[in-house]
């Protein structure tokens, strides 16, 4: 595989802490990377930086009107992203994070453009992967979460499945091993009532969970 001096092979149980700072520092350079989550590998650059956001849609050719999910470390992250967090999604959160659930929030006005592409809307999760979980959290800051290929591709579960044409444009490569595969993370619209799920993926989640509506916030 050309470019292989890019891919670095990564321990998915005990991710070895000197590759994932170099995975920061070239982060927080405006850099992309590539790394393993629990079913397929995404793509992470720093969620607040535009020009690194831009890359990431340059390099998947993505839609400029198609958002791009963020990963967060923790729920306190929420607040730095989103508008509000309903009761209802609190129950999603403490049931399915970290995991594979997508909730998709209303966003802060101060949010970059590129995340949200005029939706006022944004995707976040907390992964469950140690490599993106640990990644998130050394790098002190949200990470992009989009699968590793170009978009209406198929999602990468190996890393030989890559794109050539994609490598060629990231700055290092964490080969976490063969993946689960599959459809990649659920996802849930809580800015809608009832909530909606956009896309049943890797977790299913059936309308008696979306229920909420005689649920009532205990500290009302």
């Amino acid at each position: 595989m050309q470019n292989n001096k890019k891919i670095v092979r990564i321990n998915s149980r005990s991710p070895e802490k000197k590759l994932l700072l170099k995975a920061c520092k070239i982060i927080k350079k405006n850099g992309v990377i590539i790394f393993p989550t629990k079913c397929l590998y995404g793509i992470g650059v720093d969620a607040f930086n535009q020009k690194a956001v831009n890359k990431v849609f340059k390099i998947k050719q993505r839609d400029k009107n198609n958002p791009i999910l963020v990963l967060i470390n923790k729920k306190q992250d929420l607040k730095i992203l989103v508008k509000e967090i309903p009761f209802q999604a609190k129950v999603l959160m403490d049931k399915f994070w970290p995991g594979d659930v997508t909730i998709i929030f209303k966003a802060k006005h101060d949010i970059p453009e590129q995340l949200i592409a005029k939706t006022g809307k944004i995707g976040v999760r907390i992964p469950q992967h140690p490599v993106a979980y640990t990644l998130v959290k050394m790098a002190g800051t949200p990470i992009t979460g989009t699968s590793a290929n170009i978009s209406g591709m198929k999602g990468c579960s190996d890393i030989k499945e890559l794109e050539l044409k994609l490598i060629s444009n990231i700055d290092m490569v964490l080969d976490g091993g063969k993946l689960k595969g599959g459809k990649g993370s659920t996802v849930v619209d809580v800015t809608v009532s009832p909530f909606k799920i956009l896309r049943q993926g890797s977790v299913i989640i059936n309308n008696d969970i979306l229920n909420f509506s005689s649920l009532k916030n205990p500290n009302l």
